[in-house]
């Protein structure tokens, strides 16, 4: 269906994508027969908060380290005055992240703001992308954006720092690299 609404737009693309849960063992909802197929995979926590910090970071370097991974989603799973972050190594999470080429959500949503910007200012350090969503479940929640563009530039985080400000081009050339095992090179048409 993607692939027809494609052929008929003007003017922008259409990507499939998903956002799956990363299981207590670190296995992936859906196997990598349906995942090669979808332009993003965004993975997550979604349970297990209570696990310990090295098996939390076990379940989230496992997820990078599967090729059809493009992202982690709200990486430290907290909701502001529900429930506190997950403990994870984060130095671990981002070496991985640079090492897969596993881009690193910031959630805008305003309950979670994960992550946040000193988060975001060892990730540029490190070479790690990012991508800025707002967990949106309804439209009125696009509006949301704006908190993580503000938590972006409180990191010092720049247009080439960010996969969602790549031309589609760029994006999936990105995407087929992180495929193949490659690093793919910092964005050109920045």
């Amino acid at each position: 269906m993607i692939k027809q609404m494609n052929r008929r737009l003007r003017g922008f693309r259409l990507l499939s994508g998903i956002e799956l849960d990363i299981k207590s063992n670190g296995a992936l909802d859906y196997p990598d027969e349906v995942l090669k197929e979808l332009d993003i995979v965004a993975a997550s926590i979604h349970s297990g908060f209570r696990q310990s910090k090295e098996q939390l970071t076990k379940r989230l370097v496992s997820a990078m380290k599967n090729p059809y991974v493009s992202v982690i989603a709200h990486p430290t799973g907290r909701l502001i005055g529900v429930r506190d972050a997950y403990e994870i190594d984060m130095d671990e999470v981002l070496k991985t992240a640079r090492d897969t080429d596993t881009a690193l959500e910031i959630n805008a949503y305003p309950l979670r703001l994960d992550l946040n910007d000193i988060y975001c200012k060892k990730a540029k350090e490190m070479g790690v992308r990012l991508v800025i969503s707002t967990d949106t479940h309804v439209s009125y929640q696009f509006e949301f954006m704006r908190y993580g563009v503000g938590i972006a530039r409180r990191g010092w985080l720049e247009e080439k720092d960010i996969l969602n400000t790549y031309t589609y081009a760029s994006l999936l050339k990105h995407i087929k690299l992180k495929r193949a095992g490659s690093r793919a090179p910092v964005r050109a048409d920045a």
